[in-house]
């Protein structure tokens, strides 16, 4: 009965959302709402999302997370296809920066709004503080009463650094700033039962209590292989805020007035409630913002204690070790059953000697590493569990 209350979203549409205390605001636009093809970033829909962004500006702080860079360069160079190799993106990122910058400070002049460009790589929030120092840039911007405009700075990113889609980047930066909403703006009005392109049945869904595996499997077609309107990134970032304590909505950008109706709390797009147990924000960075150096395969009694005793993970629970990392990274904690990830923390140990210790007694430590160390191959403080 729960799931088919969620799934039908029954009950008075737009109940959970209470939005109007919303005073921190998140908008991620994709380059599609903001750009056509071949003539990169269009002034007349930048000018749109600006008067849009503008009208629930007062009283209320905005950060704008945008897509566009590449495509803007595009434009400019010419391009007929979308370049394919990391220099030449890189490249055509550098060019459409600016251009889509510029594109942004003309639109918001007429309302009196300065704009600051913020440029993250993953590598700026996985680093501890780096990540620090973004949040406090991005909240001097806000005091100031700068509009800050933030991509992933295509321009440097590799595979290796990038975070890979602005979807969870607007989730890592409404965590990192503490935001009271994330909205998703597309060309989509929400997350439905299927395909409303090609299914009948369709049905948008207004309420998500929760990103079950359930409401995952919506995102791909019958074959399993293609996302219908890039949802499986947007349902990651939804997993992201929601433990974060964020409320999130995904509502179609080409919607006049559409932000305001969301803040006003009608029942446009798909709500997605957040946790009432929010995790930390140092556990936040934990769980989401740096990406795991390696794997720990841990036992059904290790996994029964992590997840349902609250203990620390202590060596004789570790069956397996993946990776080469070095204490104090983050590792990934995975069920030995099923292979699934349960956990993330911060290890105490660097790989070589995790591989020395696994297995044993927190009493034989010393014995195996020739020195005294602690006992926990992962803190509780230090532990997240997924």
């Amino acid at each position: 009965m729960g799931t088919r209350r969620q799934l039908d979203a029954r009950g008075e549409p737009g109940a959970r959302r209470q939005l109007d205390k919303v005073r921190r605001l998140v908008v991620k636009v994709g380059s599609g709402l903001i750009s056509a093809p071949g003539t990169g970033a269009d002034p007349a829909r930048i000018a749109a999302l600006a008067a849009e962004i503008t009208a629930v500006r007062e009283g209320r702080e905005v950060v704008l997370v945008t897509s566009g860079a590449i495509m803007a360069g595009m434009a400019r160079l010419a391009l007929a296809e979308r370049p394919r190799s990391i220099p030449e993106k890189q490249a055509a990122a550098a060019v459409g920066q600016s251009a889509l910058m510029w594109q942004y400070e003309i639109a918001f002049a007429p309302h009196g709004i300065t704009v600051g460009q913020v440029l993250l790589t993953a590598h700026d929030i996985g680093d501890r503080t780096r990540y620090l120092n973004a949040r406090n840039t991005l909240l001097t911007l806000l005091r100031l009463g700068v509009l800050p405009i933030v991509n992933e700075n295509d321009t440097v990113a590799v595979e290796e650094i990038k975070v890979g889609d602005n979807d969870n980047l607007s989730a890592l930066v409404a965590s990192l700033i503490d935001a009271d909403l994330l909205v998703l703006l597309t060309d989509v009005d929400g997350l439905y039962t299927d395909d409303p392109s090609v299914s009948a049945a369709a049905r948008k869904l207004d309420t998500v209590e929760s990103v079950t595996a359930e409401i995952a499997g919506m995102v791909w077609d019958r074959a399993g292989r293609v996302s219908v309107g890039g949802m499986a990134t947007k349902l990651e970032a939804a997993q992201k805020t929601a433990a974060s304590g964020i409320p999130m909505v995904i509502a179609n950008g080409a919607a006049s007035g559409v932000l305001g109706r969301v803040l006003a709390g009608e029942p446009v797009g798909t709500y997605f409630a957040p946790k009432a147990d929010r995790l930390t924000a140092r556990k936040r960075w934990i769980a989401f913002a740096v990406p795991p150096q390696g794997r720990l395969t841990v036992d059904a009694g290790a996994l029964r204690a992590l997840t349902q005793q609250g203990r620390s993970l202590l060596p004789s629970g570790v069956v397996d070790v993946e990776g080469d990392f070095t204490a104090g990274e983050v590792v990934a904690v995975v069920s030995e059953t099923d292979g699934k990830e349960v956990g993330r923390g911060l290890v105490n140990f660097d790989a070589a000697e995790l591989k020395k210790i696994r297995g044993v007694k927190t009493r034989e430590i010393e014995a195996r590493l020739g020195y005294r160390s602690v006992d926990e191959v992962i803190h509780r403080d230090n532990l997240v569990i997924l």
